[in-house]
């Protein structure tokens, strides 16, 4: 039975997660109030910690820094939002992690495209050791990558954990703490933005584009820089 769980990890990440989105699906139209936004916001003050607990797992910033937003008008705790975002973290490469030392024929089959990815994450172990495990969550395109491959090797599990957690509490922090603390400013600009969308989609557009961008020419410099 464990054999049979391991095999299929990845199909059960995808269940898991299609009815997580059913969920969020149902409730968002079952909510007792009028308009979308309205209807997103109490589904946040409802079902905050659980969404911030799945979006870590799946995602994360997005959701962290609405958690730090939430934080600030007193809709969640602030420290509460920390652990639990730190927990979803945690356990978002911890799964990761997980399929790679279990499923390596699935991880094979599945990702060949990523071989290039692998290999990096590779040579980045074998040269920083752990300091990569705790910086991976800020590395564009191998937040996967990453734990998974760490998983095919005989890295050890306990040690891997215990750094994924510090990591995904300190990452947490960092990320949730400057939207709570600048949050009035935060909510401004969008409702400034919600009030200008024409030049605001446009300039938000342009800094998403330069952002990954500048992480995808800088994850091909460190490929190069590697390889040579």
């Amino acid at each position: 039975m464990r054999e049979k769980i391991q095999n299929n990890s990845g199909k059960i990440l995808f269940v898991v997660v299609a009815l997580f989105i059913i969920f969020l699906g149902y409730n968002l139209y079952l909510a007792p109030v009028e308009g979308i936004e309205n209807k997103f916001v109490y589904l946040l003050k409802t079902y905050g910690y659980i969404i911030l607990f799945a979006w870590s797992i799946l995602e994360g910033e997005a959701g962290l820094i609405m958690a730090g937003l939430l934080s600030h008008v007193s809709h969640m705790n602030l420290y509460m939002a920390i652990f639990v975002a730190g927990l979803g973290g945690f356990t978002g490469d911890q799964i990761y992690f997980y399929i790679g030392r279990f499923n390596k024929a699935y991880v094979h089959k599945n990702f060949k495209e990523q071989r290039r990815k692998f290999a990096l994450a590779h040579l980045l172990l074998m040269k920083y050791g752990w300091p990569i495990i705790f910086v991976q969550r800020y590395m564009y395109g191998m937040r996967t990558i990453i734990p998974i491959s760490i998983g095919l090797t005989r890295y050890s599990a306990k040690t891997f954990a215990f750094i994924n957690l510090i990591s995904a509490w300190v990452w947490a922090a960092v990320t949730i703490l400057p939207a709570w603390y600048f949050g009035e400013e935060i909510l401004e600009v969008l409702h400034w933005a919600k009030e200008h969308w024409y030049f605001a989609a446009p300039f938000g557009l342009i800094i998403a584009g330069s952002i990954i961008f500048y992480f995808y020419k800088a994850t091909k410099k460190k490929e190069k820089s590697l390889e040579s």
